[in-house]
């Protein structure tokens, strides 16, 4: 369930998904809502290509620490790709 920002301003967040078009952020969406995970989803910018770094656009999707494992099995089993572990930052 898609919530605001402030629902989760007295619990820590993680980042486990940047999802790097528009389609790919309303599958995510729908993903995680049939799960019954609260999430907040915020545009922000990441640097992107091999050859030519650039900088772009995403969506990045946070979920509550308590709902980290949920998620990211949640996002697998659709075939989503998830941040590794080390880059999963806490906010």
């Amino acid at each position: 369930m898609r919530q605001e920002a402030d629902f989760f301003k007295d619990d820590d967040v993680v980042l486990v998904h940047i999802a790097k078009r528009l389609r790919e952020a309303v599958g995510a969406e729908e993903a995680l809502t049939r799960a019954g995970i609260a999430y907040c989803v915020e545009t922000d910018e990441y640097e992107g290509g091999l050859i030519f770094r650039t900088t772009r656009t995403g969506a990045f999707f946070y979920v509550g620490v308590g709902d980290e494992n949920a998620a990211v099995a949640t996002l697998e089993a659709e075939g989503y790709r998830v941040l590794p572990v080390d880059l999963r930052s806490r906010h």
